[in-house]
């Protein structure tokens, strides 16, 4: 059985794109394919001009480390860490030097409005205060794309409402390309393209408002 079928989509620099569409039609399955956390069977995903698809494992790896960043409905934040220290983690993993990590890093938890939260544990931070912790690290190494599969599904109105806001500032501020997977109605004012899947396919694209 097919998961995805006949996807022709593309994505602009600096865009916002939300992708909705009921539970098991393919949503996350479109965004893992995308963010190369799932290979793919048959087509082509093109990043910045390169076939990522033709790319070894570790071409892979490298790639999503110095591309991308992502943001998951459950954080994936590291309990014995504190704030900073998780947000430093991309750029450790590139080998960066430990000034540069950390200045990077600090200046991303400015950007979040988590300065002041900076050294404080996982356990000491409010939902919405951590996935704006997951945020900075994904966004620390520069990402071309932040790829947000439901990042706010276990947050609040309020604490939606700033990560929301947040990730639209971003896309603003900072041409930030943004493809976020959501269930949320209200979420949609925020995107500047609504890509709608069913059963596998892209059944319609609007712009809301």
């Amino acid at each position: 059985m097919e998961a995805l079928k006949d996807i022709d989509l593309q994505i602009n620099q600096g865009e916002f794109v939300g992708i909705m569409g009921p539970s098991g039609s393919g949503k996350s399955t479109l965004l893992h394919m995308l963010a190369l956390l799932d290979d793919v069977t048959a087509g082509t995903i093109i990043v910045d001009g390169t076939d990522v698809e033709r790319l070894s494992s570790i071409q892979k790896t490298h790639f999503r480390l110095t591309k991308f960043g992502y943001v998951f409905q459950e954080y994936a934040l590291l309990p014995e860490l504190n704030a900073l220290e998780n947000v430093c983690l991309p750029l450790m993993m590139l080998g960066a030097p430990a000034r540069e990590y950390r200045r990077a890093a600090m200046e991303m938890m400015e950007t979040v409005g988590l300065s002041k939260r900076a050294k404080h544990l996982i356990s000491q931070m409010s939902g919405g205060e951590q996935q704006r912790v997951a945020i900075a690290r994904a966004l620390v190494n520069h990402s071309r794309i932040l790829f947000a599969d439901e990042p706010c599904a276990n947050l609040d109105t309020k604490n939606s409402g700033i990560v929301m806001n947040l990730l639209r500032r971003l896309c603003d501020e900072r041409e930030q390309t943004i493809i976020m997977v959501t269930h949320e109605p209200e979420h949609m004012q925020f995107a500047d393209r609504i890509i709608w899947i069913k059963d596998g396919m892209i059944e319609k694209e609007e712009k809301p408002g």
